[in-house]
């Protein structure tokens, strides 16, 4: 029972996704139509018309797994790899310092939020 849970909570990110595909493609938005399934069910979930607890344990298996759906960019990267020879290199360099900066700034939000959520609570 649980296994069939996760698999019509998954099901349900899935319709959002495909809802949004479908607002995008009815009218030819240039906003990619995964991301307009995103925020669609992020101000469902903020609205609290879908609990959290109708998506939970979906969500958490894939969160568990991700590093999964990493490996065919891996694939894709490791199969042009003659692209990073010469100034290819520096887009490497440009990567990980980009990462190193949303990480920095996702950890200053997020520190700023649970700190605003402390003194709500006191």
């Amino acid at each position: 029972m649980k296994y069939l849970i996760m698999v019509l909570q998954i099901g349900t990110l899935f319709l959002f996704n495909y809802i949004g595909q479908l607002i995008q493609s009815c009218f030819s938005l240039f906003i990619p139509g995964s991301l307009i399934g995103m925020l669609l069910l992020f101000s469902l979930l903020s609205l609290q018309v879908i609990p959290i607890t109708w998506l939970q344990s979906g969500v958490d298996w894939l969160l568990k797994d991700i590093p999964f759906f990493f490996i065919p960019v891996t694939v894709g990267v490791v199969q042009y790899i003659n692209f990073f020879y010469g100034k290819g290199s520096l887009l490497v360099l440009l990567v990980i310092i980009s990462t190193f900066f949303v990480i920095g700034i996702t950890g200053l939000i997020t520190d700023q939020l649970l700190k605003k959520g402390e003194a709500a609570h006191d």
